[in-house]
């Protein structure tokens, strides 16, 4: 028996060395988020997954959001979180919570546990060298969302500066208004896949709390694991992509049409799901490409 569970160990070494080389050197962009953010035994496997990463060559940026923390604070000050269209609407008090909650504490206290799991993360806020830039978000019917912003230029040079020295960057989502004087807080998915373009990253992931694009939404075993990014107008047309699945899918689309190589969307609730999307042959998640 234990000379099995050798083999088997040394098989899933033998298994990821082809992915390994393969990514080797390369810019991976992972949007950190959802359950993944909560669940303790979750964001120590997704933890362990980054450093590793990392100590094997690859280039790994984290991008991350921090909804839980920001709806728990407001309701430690006494403020309704609301919603516009599934986006949070930020008045002034409220971005400046928000701002003090991404850049803040859930900035860094990612990067200190990624430093006690033995990999050296630095956070950037998306101001920090105007690395994100961008305007008030309007729908064309009009809606309003506050201080939501749309991302209209990217800067990835403090986040280049970070990777050639070795850290692994830990970016929060608050941007720099460029058309008035204040900061915007900026959609996670959206912001991961603006800067996996500006740094030509191989890959793109962005963790979630569903396994990927289901065929039938209610039936987790209706996983489409590949999607041609030429085919999900139909998709959207048939009411397979609908609803929040549809950002989603149009950020993993614009990154591909723009260079990232692939584009996941992948479930954050499954222990290591980012290593076995990328150092396995069976994957996880569906993939954009």
């Amino acid at each position: 028996m234990a000379e099995e569970i050798q083999n088997q160990r040394a098989q899933v070494l033998i298994e990821a060395l082809p992915h390994i080389q393969k990514y080797y050197g390369k810019t991976v962009v992972v949007k950190y988020g959802g359950n993944a953010m909560i669940n303790e035994t979750l964001k120590d496997a997704v933890i362990h997954d980054i450093v590793l990463l990392s100590l094997v060559g690859v280039r790994v940026v984290v991008v991350h959001g921090g909804g839980p923390e920001i709806s728990g604070m407001l309701k430690k000050i006494g403020k309704k979180s609301e919603f516009v269209n599934g986006l949070r609407y930020t008045d002034r008090e409220t971005m400046d919570i928000v701002q003090m909650v991404l850049c803040g504490k859930v900035n860094k206290d990612l990067v200190s546990l990624l430093g006690n799991a033995g990999g050296a993360g630095i956070g950037l806020s998306g101001m920090d060298g105007g690395l994100f830039q961008a305007v008030r978000k309007v729908d064309a019917d009009g809606t309003d969302y506050g201080y939501v912003g749309n991302i209209v230029k990217v800067n990835p040079e403090p986040v280049v500066d970070m990777l050639e020295h070795g850290y692994i960057p830990v970016v929060s989502t608050v941007a720099l208004g460029v058309d008035d004087d204040t900061n915007y807080n900026i959609n996670a998915d959206l912001a991961a896949a603006k800067l996996a373009v500006a740094l030509q990253a191989e890959k793109l992931i962005l963790l979630t709390d569903v396994r990927g694009l289901l065929m039938d939404r209610h039936d987790e075993n209706t996983l489409l694991p590949e999607v041609k990014v030429s085919a999900v107008p139909k998709l959207i047309k048939d009411g397979i992509i609908a609803g929040g699945m549809i950002p989603k899918v149009d950020c993993c689309v614009e990154a591909v049409r723009e260079g990232v190589r692939q584009a996941n969307i992948q479930d954050g609730r499954v222990e290591h799901s980012i290593l076995i999307e990328l150092f396995s042959n069976q994957g996880v998640g569906t993939m954009f490409y």
